[in-house]
Order: structure tokens, then sequence, then C-alpha cells
């Protein structure tokens, strides 16, 4: 750092500040201390930053070892806000979102004495696992039970689930079938309360709701189901890897989308806007959420929480090429 001082002509406080990412150094004095730390190759030790700050850099995140969007995607996101102040993250993923799974999981984290711990695991089992950490291990949830007192950071699915079915009642469809997500994850639970309210509040009907779990071979076998039934003029989907399988069973029974049924999905997957006919959409702002669940850490890691946060973000709506009114 002495180095890094002498090259850029500033003071090793100076240097300190820009690798700590102070708000009061100049922009000038900044991009001169960055490009003398990368004339030297300069790479801060952060063993001895810990010894001198007494806190570690080392964030512990527990996830499902997954492909599905929204947990793939908060992890993403929240390793790299992580990042850009300052901390390194580890990952332990869990196979199963079982309680033996996410205990095993939060104790190796302890083990390796992190910083706090962030679980991305919204499942009963992962919050019954998380009430065994104690109550000085900062910890936050994503997407948890917000009846519990747990630090959680979250989308708001019930909002969004109220803004895809309100659109497709909105186009004039009588009622909205759901195709829902697995019965222990609280994302699925948001939506389908989401769904319902949005049903009653206008005084339509609530139909039986379609069980599934997350993924694309789930919806299919739904939409197989619901193609039979000349009814069902709408289908809100948990996820968009559902919306996927509805679309292929309706294509197969002959059932136009959107002109015979329209479909929304949830969580606006890249690839949504290029599925056969475009999928209307819930887009949920994954950056939003990982940048609440390292503040919520933070406070806790510096003695500023207060019991029982929770931060929630808003989805948006995405319209595409999925939804029209019904033909009668």
């Amino acid at each position: 750092m002495a180095d890094v001082a002498r090259l850029a002509g500033v003071s090793h406080q100076t240097v300190s500040r820009v690798l700590n990412g102070h708000p009061y150094v100049q922009e000038r004095t900044r991009l001169r201390v960055q490009a003398a730390i990368d004339e030297l190759g300069y790479r801060p030790n952060r063993v001895a930053r810990a010894l001198v700050t007494g806190r570690s850099q080392l964030i512990g995140v527990v996830a499902q070892n997954t492909t599905l969007c929204g947990p793939s995607s908060l992890l993403a996101a929240f390793e790299q806000v992580a990042a850009e102040a300052g901390f390194v993250v580890t990952t332990h993923r869990a196979n199963v979102l079982d309680r033996e799974s996410i205990t095993k999981a939060l104790e190796r984290h302890r083990d390796q004495r992190v910083a706090g711990i962030v679980v991305i695991a919204p499942t009963t089992s992962a919050h019954d696992a998380a009430d065994t950490v104690p109550p000085d291990v900062p910890l936050v949830m994503v997407d948890g039970d917000s009846r519990r007192p747990t630090p959680t950071a979250t989308v708001d699915q019930v909002a969004g689930a109220v803004a895809a079915t309100r659109h497709l009642l909105e186009a004039g469809h009588r009622t909205v079938w759901h195709v829902s997500g697995p019965p222990d994850w609280f994302d699925s639970a948001g939506r389908i309360e989401g769904w319902r309210s949005a049903l009653e509040a206008a005084g339509a009907e609530v139909p039986p709701i379609v069980p599934a779990d997350w993924s694309a071979a789930s919806g299919y076998r739904a939409g197989q189901v619901l193609a039979r039934m000349p009814e069902v003029t709408a289908i809100f989907a948990a996820n968009d890897h559902l919306a996927l399988g509805i679309l292929r069973a309706m294509s197969e029974r002959g059932k136009r989308v959107p002109h015979d049924v329209s479909v929304v999905g949830f969580d606006d997957v890249p690839e949504a806007a290029y599925f056969i006919p475009p999928l209307t959409t819930v887009r949920p702002d994954f950056d939003a959420v990982a940048r609440d669940a390292l503040a919520l850490l933070m406070a806790q890691i510096d003695g500023t929480a207060v019991v029982g946060p929770r931060r929630t973000s808003t989805p948006t709506l995405v319209c595409r090429e999925s939804v029209r009114p019904p033909l009668t």
C-alpha cells in the first residue's frame, strides 16, 4: 500500500479510503490511485485487513443447487453487490432444501468464521434450519417467511401475482386459472395469495389450483389437462418454465396462444421474449433484492440492525404477445 501511495503521490490513508470505497475522495485522486494499483498489480491482504478491522471480509451464502431463474439470478446479483462492497462470497449449495442439508451448510459457514450469512432458499425447512443459528450471527433470508422475525429481503410475490391476474381479467377473461409452484415454497404461496385476492376483488370465480413444481415438464403436464377444458381461456403460471410447458401442451392440443388461451408467467427469464408467442410475464428486481439483503446484513454486522426488518421490492409486469381478449 505504501508503494501505491508513493507512485500516486498521495498518503497511505488516501489509498485506504479508495480501497474501502470512501465517498469523500475526489474522482481525479481516485483514478490516480487506481492507476497506481493497476500498474503495481497490488491486491489487498484480506487476512491482514480482517485482523486490523476485526471483521472478516467473507460472506457465506446458502443456496439451492439449481438452474432455476429466480434463485440463480438472486445468487449472481448478490455476489456482484457483495464484491462491489469489498466482500468475498463463499457459497454452499444444497441439492435438497431439507432442514438437515441447510443446517449442515449453515454450520460450515460458521466454521469458516464468515462475517455473516445469507440464505437463498425460500422454503419452510430452510427457515426451520435458520432458527438454529445463534442470534449473534448476522443472518438474512431471501424471499423468506414474513411471519418470522429473521431479517428478510424479498420480492413482493403477492403484488406480482395480483398484477398478472388483473392483466388477464382486464383483457376480458371471466376468470384466471393458476398453475402453482411447490407448496412448501414461500414464493409459490405468495403467488397463490395474490392470484386469489385479485380474483376475489374482481368478483370472479376462483378455480381450483393446478399443482405443479417449477419445471417446464410439470407445466406441460398441467397444460395437457387444461387444454382439454373449454372453459379455460386464461392461465397464470407461477414461473416462466411452467408457462413454457403450458405453451407446448396447448400447441399440441390445437389450442392457439393467445387466440384461444392467454398465458402469463413469472420471473421474465432471458428467453421469455423469444417464446412462441413472446411471453407476458412478471419481472422481479433481483438486483434490488440483493442490495437489500446486503444492507440488512451490514446493519447487523455494524450493530445498527432493527429487530425483524423486512425489505420488499415490487416486480414489474412485462407485456408481450401471449395475452389477448377471449374469442367469446
